[in-house]
């Protein structure tokens, strides 16, 4: 029975509240569209808070919100490969649940990896390791599934980064036409080549 102290019942902390609002301003405004005021206000915590938690400001939250993005969706696809017998059924509900986030949203929430991975620049270093570090762990999960199903390992990770390359030029495309069927094109295509090993 969960108590006072269960982290699944307690109600998230400063840090992870300012870490939800960063991911959800990041997934609907993007990086420089995200004002520090609406972040604060989004998050319910005073400005001093965010650089006690945060001394490297807006940016270090932003990488906190890349990393603990990589980590749920890491979660999700482990959940999801072992629900499933065969990747490519565990992939098609992984790109289901984005679609039906972006369709829910009026097309308006995107991928907060992409949104920050198209603003950040050379001079962000920091932030493009974590995006660098995060598409690899997921392309590492969906290659080490594919692998498992009896795919080569050099074929796995070639599929593993197109799977990656698709769902989220996918999303892009989907936002901007306000309809999912250049994700679902895309995806369908390729989820076929996953259940052929050669």
């Amino acid at each position: 029975m969960p108590t006072s102290t269960d982290k699944k019942s307690a109600p998230p902390g400063t840090r992870e509240r300012l870490v939800g609002a960063m991911i959800r301003t990041l997934q609907t405004r993007g990086l420089h569209g995200a004002g520090l005021s609406e972040i604060l206000a989004l998050a319910k915590a005073p400005k001093g808070v965010l650089y006690h938690h945060f001394p490297g400001g807006k940016n270090a939250l932003a990488v906190a919100a890349v990393e603990t993005t990589v980590a749920w969706s890491c979660d999700w696809l482990d959940k999801l490969m072992d629900q499933h017998e065969h990747p490519a059924d565990a992939l098609r509900d992984w790109i289901a649940r984005a679609m039906g986030g972006l369709g829910d949203s009026g097309f308006e929430i995107g991928c907060p990896m992409a949104a920050v991975a198209l603003e950040s620049t050379a001079a962000d270093v920091e932030l493009r390791a974590a995006l660098a570090r995060g598409f690899d762990a997921i392309r590492l999960r969906i290659a080490q599934a594919l692998v498992r199903a009896g795919h080569d390992e050099q074929r796995a990770r070639g599929l593993a980064a197109l799977m990656v390359a698709a769902y989220e030029g996918g999303l892009l495309q989907a936002r901007v036409a306000n309809d999912v069927t250049p994700m679902l094109q895309a995806t369908d295509t390729l989820l076929l080549l996953l259940k052929t090993k050669e």
